[in-house]
């Protein structure tokens, strides 16, 4: 239970007669996750390997209806990366206002794990990195295009310690795990899909449409298509030993917490029992995976606003996080909530309000009970024939049931919009409507062309669309049709032509075929990986026509032996960040 940091050595020999001591230099003490008695313990070795010796990872993205995932370098072991990670510790607010408090409890995970989930962030304490959530990146890096923490740390530290331009929350959370293994602390990254933004600590998100289906940005609660956190394994003594294990943190700077951008650590087992009163942040750790999600028709002239329908399933899906010595995603959602639907779960939300103090007061921005029961005639959905790929003309299809055994005539408004990942809308593509008579019990299908066109100019880094149908039911409720789409980029192919040794050259194959009917341009390939090369590769490449492959040859030498991960990044002006990685056995 040491203090961790740098250390001076030097020993002292009465028998030379000197009363000096004579210095031997300095040394890092870190948690040691092996060790029983430390408080990051972990038993399984295989765990320790992964959660601190591991420099790469995979990080999971996109929608709930199409995951996507990506590679990652940790880089915790490269050149001066835990140097960064002590100074950070010293930059910090809590040791600016008092060195010696601060220091004295840098021997507690959790204190260390708080303190370094607002140091990631630039609100507050000028720490690591700038968010930026606009989809306009002047002055700094679009945030998809990172594929490592290095180079986000070393740049920190060359600028003098001046916040790295952008991030967002996988970036957040990717440096804080960098941070966090440095020092010995076992993290891992987790993407909680259908995560919401409570802003109001009431357990309900808001979302607002318009008369038109479009997406309104009103209220501060948002539902974002993924979010990823941290979790970071120690012992909690301030809760008892029921509350140990894996505990959430948060670098993406939501909300204060504190008066301060900062969140958790949350004990997950908390978070999962609705022990929302124990510390730190279980509220808006409970509320990102399990609010109700509420859907408003706002009308901006009279600023009257109907509930389309509320869903209480919608948050908190498919909780993935990277497998143990495997590229694999593991699903983590039953060790955050009890079964979807389940009376347990609604006991818990039921009890997570109560403590809340959500149930004896009265909230007049809730809908009524009457609201919240009325039972739609018809049901919507859109469907996606397969996956969608970025170049490509978007076909889906809108399909309307009639649920009720007399004929039913329905007005659909339908839209569709770029969006960042956190479902903000960019752009309007696409609008249509459509008038229709559905006899009893009807199914019917419209099916929806959106050529490639009307999107590729509109489109961001993320990929991604939500597609609206507001349905109006003559002589019902409105019905509210919502897909959010995330598109697939084109694939690259890397080849490695011989085989990989210590110290002698070998050469590495990058394949990209242009899918597209127009020629690309400003095409740059990055290539980064530990111990195959230094820093980051960068190549221009000339324009690509139309349908036109490229193949670029490059040489690694590589430093050491062992199975090494590649990663590659490629861009144009079509495409935006396209990202592949190959494992190569040194």
């Amino acid at each position: 239970n040491a203090v961790i940091g740098r250390y001076r050595l030097s020993v002292l020999s009465p028998a030379s007669g000197s009363s000096s001591a004579a210095s031997l230099g300095t040394f890092v003490l870190l948690f040691n996750p092996w060790s029983s008695g430390d408080d990051v313990f972990m038993p399984g070795k295989a765990e320790c390997e992964e959660y601190v010796l591991e420099e790469f990872g995979i990080i999971f993205a996109g929608s709930k209806n199409r995951i996507n995932s990506f590679g990652w370098n940790f880089g915790q072991f490269q050149g001066d990366i835990l140097n960064i990670c002590l100074s950070m510790l010293d930059r910090s607010l809590n040791h600016r206002q008092d060195p010696a408090t601060d220091v004295s409890h840098r021997n507690d995970p959790k204190y260390l794990g708080r303190v370094l989930s607002a140091m990631v962030n630039a609100n507050d304490d000028q720490g690591v990195l700038l968010g930026n959530w606009s989809g306009k990146y002047e002055g700094g890096k679009d945030p998809s295009s990172w594929t490592g923490s290095v180079e986000i740390l070393q740049g920190w530290k060359k600028s003098g310690f001046r916040p790295v331009r952008y991030g967002q929350c996988w970036v957040f959370a990717a440096v804080l795990t960098t941070v966090l293994r440095c020092l010995g602390i076992p993290t891992r990254m987790v993407t909680n899909f259908s995560s919401a933004h409570d802003a109001d600590s009431n357990l309900r998100v808001d979302e607002f449409y318009d008369a038109e289906g479009n997406h309104l940005e009103r209220g501060t609660d948002s539902v974002w298509n993924f979010h990823v956190w941290n979790e970071s394994w120690f012992t909690r003594s301030d809760l008892g030993p029921s509350y140990n294990g894996w505990q959430v943190l948060d670098a993406t700077p939501q909300e204060e917490s504190g008066g301060i951008y900062q969140c958790g650590p949350a004990s997950r087992i908390a978070v999962k029992e609705g022990e929302v009163d124990l510390d730190y942040d279980c509220p808006f750790v409970f509320a990102e995976v399990n609010a109700d999600c509420m859907y408003w028709n706002y009308e901006p002239t009279t600023g009257k606003k109907t509930l389309i329908f509320s869903k209480t399933t919608e948050i908190g899906q498919l909780i993935s996080t990277k497998a143990v010595g495997r590229d694999d995603r593991v699903d983590v959602t039953k060790d955050y909530k009890y079964e979807e639907g389940s009376t347990k779960e609604r006991d818990i939300f039921k009890k997570a309000r109560k403590k809340l103090g959500l149930e004896d007061k009265f909230d007049p921005t809730a809908p009524t009970p009457e609201e919240v029961d009325q039972k739609p005639d018809i049901s919507g959905k859109f469907k996606v024939p397969g996956p969608l790929e970025v170049g490509q003309d978007l076909s889906l299809v809108l399909v309307l049931t009639n649920l009720q055994s007399e004929a039913k005539t329905v007005h659909a408004k339908m839209t569709a919009w770029s969006t960042l990942y956190t479902r903000r809308p960019v752009a309007e593509i696409w609008k249509d409507s459509i008038a229709v008579t559905l006899s009893p019990k009807e199914e019917k299908q419209f099916p929806i062309k959106i050529p490639y066109t009307d999107y590729q100019q509109k489109l961001t880094a993320d990929n991604m669309i939500q597609v609206t149908a507001l349905c109006h039911v003559e002589g019902g409720i409105q019905v509210l049709v919502l897909r959010d789409i995330t598109l697939d980029s084109p694939g690259i192919d890397i080849q490695v032509l011989g085989e990989a040794k210590v110290n002698k050259e070998v050469d590495v194959e990058v394949t990209f075929a242009n899918p597209i009917g127009v020629e690309v341009m400003d095409c740059v390939l990055q290539v980064q990986g530990n111990d195959l090369l230094t820093g980051v590769l960068e190549i221009d490449l000339p324009p690509l026509k139309a349908s036109e492959k490229s193949s670029t040859k490059f040489k690694l030498t590589p430093s050491e032996k062992g199975p090494k991960h590649l990663l590659v990044n490629f861009s144009c002006d079509k495409f935006a960040h396209i990202k592949a990685f190959k494992m190569v056995n040194v």
